[in-house]
């Protein structure tokens, strides 16, 4: 074949070619819009678990799509998304929460407010119930790192235990271990606290 026939083909292949490129990036593009609009408030709660702050998980959530983008080629390859973008929003807010520890963290009494249900509650009602929330997350906060982490998945996001050792990298064995030792904590936190009021 001569080389202006190879040019030739070259460009008879080409519109083919592009044609399916286009194709398979919409295709991809649609399934990273599925992956966003499924996973984006689950995101969010993993991340404002952690950092406290809405802007900032708002900004985890979003890095953590940023980061999908660049791997979307290998979208197919992933077997449980939920678990996968968990794993990612985690190490993502991990991070910042290293690089943020200098920064004192403050209630944010409009997330709260936020969160809470309000309908049919009387404004009392409400300033107890955030409050209690309160109480409970400083509760969280006082928990060793490790339990902390799984307690937040497991409560928070209802991760089974499989799901968190895969999002932490650790056994099932030391997830429920760690739950167990969590759970009892946090009671023992949480009686205290009653018996100061």
């Amino acid at each position: 074949m001569s080389t202006s026939q190879a040019i030739v083909a070259g460009w008879m292949e080409s519109p083919t070619s592009a044609v399916n490129d286009e194709a398979r990036r919409c295709a991809e593009d649609e399934a990273l819009a599925a992956l966003v609009d499924q996973y984006a408030g689950t995101l969010y709660r993993v991340a404002f678990s952690v950092l406290r702050n809405q802007s900032d998980a708002e900004d985890a959530v979003q890095e953590t799509f940023v980061r999908v983008l660049r791997h979307r080629d290998s979208l197919g390859e992933v077997r449980d998304h939920r678990v996968w973008l968990i794993r990612i929003v985690w190490n993502i807010v991990l991070d910042r929460k290293r690089r943020a520890k200098t920064r004192p963290e403050t209630d944010d009494v409009a997330e709260l407010a936020r969160v809470l249900p309000s309908t049919g509650l009387s404004a009392e009602e409400i300033a107890a119930a955030a409050q209690h929330h309160a109480h409970v997350l400083a509760c969280v906060e006082k928990l060793p790192t490790k339990e902390r982490q799984v307690l937040m998945l497991s409560a928070f996001e209802e991760l089974t235990s499989v799901e968190i050792a895969l999002v932490l990298g650790i056994s099932e064995s030391s997830v429920r271990s760690r739950l167990f030792r969590a759970r009892n904590l946090m009671a023992g936190l949480l009686e205290h606290q009653r018996s100061l009021r």
